[in-house]
């Protein structure tokens, strides 16, 4: 093997990375702080609101783990150029079918199902890119820097989803879907940057991958699985159903509530991008510590919602469970990496990322359908199901020793592809 590259070296390619994956957490947060919005506009309900995504999260569960699983075998690269792609067509597409809806120039019962099939599209290649940028990273660290490698990863995405309702809040004096139209060039350009510049000059571990296929319902993994469900479905609440609650509970006009929505948001993504960027890196935590610590934030957290009656106190407790989640989430998915061979990081990373699709499922549909019982009523939900999260972690044998199995070595894996030789 050839000797390794220097770590600036290894840090230019992760920056890269970076910025390219931030356009999807944009993407997202955007969608998100527009969408009660369009939902009026458009007549629909909040069920009918969340199904786009709810389809989606359930195409996803199923493709997250496949295209991981291609990463193994055909190489990180072009699955993350396929999910960047998709997700610039997906996101035009919904921009555009909505637009035609809203100005009656397609009949919304044409132009609903047309978003749905947009959408769709993402959650069939777009799944791709996220296990397979979790799995470059994983291929090109040592045991000791998964944990801040992957929650690097995890900021990217959350450093998107900060940035994504200030460009949301800029753009929409333009028009309600100029977001859509921006957000869709900047996939596209972030995909043309990691086709120009992203190092990758052989598949990784592709003959150990085709002789093994990694099953979620391995003993090794699968009280990940059930942990990622759990705190993904209970993530999605206060996603889905915030703008409603500005709109129908605190009576902010379907004009000023993306704009009240996109702060809120935006507090939320930075908090995570705090504990991920600067509590992660710093203080050097274990995957168990972040899992537990997290945790039992976000348990706070959702006690603030089910409390709060007035602006200020809801955007706190959004901003308590960012920083929660933004915890949990690579310590979590660390801790599945630490827990599998070199020649599994696609597979794992695709069925940690399956389960934030199944989050995704369960969230919205069980959210929107406490919302119509009471808007607070989700946010109990989601302190129920936290607790659960907490306790499983506690008493799991497998999600105890999380991140503390013994490293069989050292070895940054594959570190001699970043660069070709001089």
């Amino acid at each position: 093997m050839s000797k390794p590259r220097p770590l600036s070296d290894r840090n230019h390619t992760f920056a890269l990375l970076f910025v390219s994956l931030m356009c999807l957490g944009a993407g997202q947060s955007v969608m998100f702080a527009v969408l009660p919005s369009l939902v009026r506009r458009l007549g629909l309900s909040e069920f009918q609101g969340s199904l786009p995504f709810v389809v989606s999260a359930a195409i996803w569960l199923f493709t997250s783990s496949f295209w991981g699983r291609q990463s193994d075998r055909f190489g990180r690269k072009p699955i993350i150029l396929l999910g960047l792609i998709a997700f610039g067509v997906s996101f035009a597409l919904f921009g555009v079918f909505a637009n035609l809806g809203t100005d009656k120039w397609l009949a919304v019962a044409l132009a609903y199902p047309l978003m749905i099939a947009a959408r769709s599209l993402y959650g069939i290649f777009g799944s791709g890119t996220s296990p397979a940028a979790q799995a470059y990273v994983a291929d090109r660290t040592t045991r000791a820097e998964r944990t801040s490698g992957v929650a690097t990863i995890n900021a990217a995405f959350g450093l998107g989803t900060a940035v994504g309702p200030g460009i949301g809040a800029l753009l929409v004096v333009f028009g309600l879907f100029a977001p859509f139209y921006f957000t869709a060039l900047a996939a596209f350009a972030s995909a043309t940057a990691i086709w120009l510049f992203l190092p990758e000059h052989s598949r990784p571990h592709v003959q150990a991958a085709e002789r093994q296929t990694l099953k979620w319902h391995d003993r090794r993994i699968w009280p990940f699985i059930v942990f990622g469900v759990g705190i993904s479905t209970a993530g999605a609440v206060p996603i889905q159903t915030i703008g409603y609650l500005f709109i129908d509970a605190l009576h902010f006009s379907q004009k000023a509530a993306p704009q009240y929505t996109a702060v809120a948001l935006s507090a939320s993504a930075m908090a995570a991008i705090f504990a991920q960027l600067v509590v992660v890196q710093r203080f050097d935590l274990s995957a168990r510590t972040l899992m537990r610590w997290g945790g039992t934030i976000c348990i706070l957290s959702f006690s603030l919602f089910a409390v709060s009656r007035s602006f200020g106190p809801l955007v706190f407790a959004l901003m308590i469970n960012g920083f929660g989640f933004g915890m949990v989430r690579p310590g979590y998915a660390a801790a599945a990496s630490l827990a599998v061979d070199p020649h599994e990081q696609g597979a794992i990373a695709g069925l940690t990322g399956a389960t934030s699709g199944a989050g995704f499922i369960f969230g919205p549909m069980i959210a929107t359908a406490l919302y119509h019982v009471a808007p607070y009523a989700p946010y109990l939900f989601g302190l129920a199901l936290m607790a659960a999260c907490y306790l499983y972690s506690l008493f799991s044998p497998h999600l105890k020793r999380a991140g503390l199995v013994a490293p069989d070595g050292e070895q940054i894996e594959d570190a001699a592809e970043l660069l070709p030789d001089a």
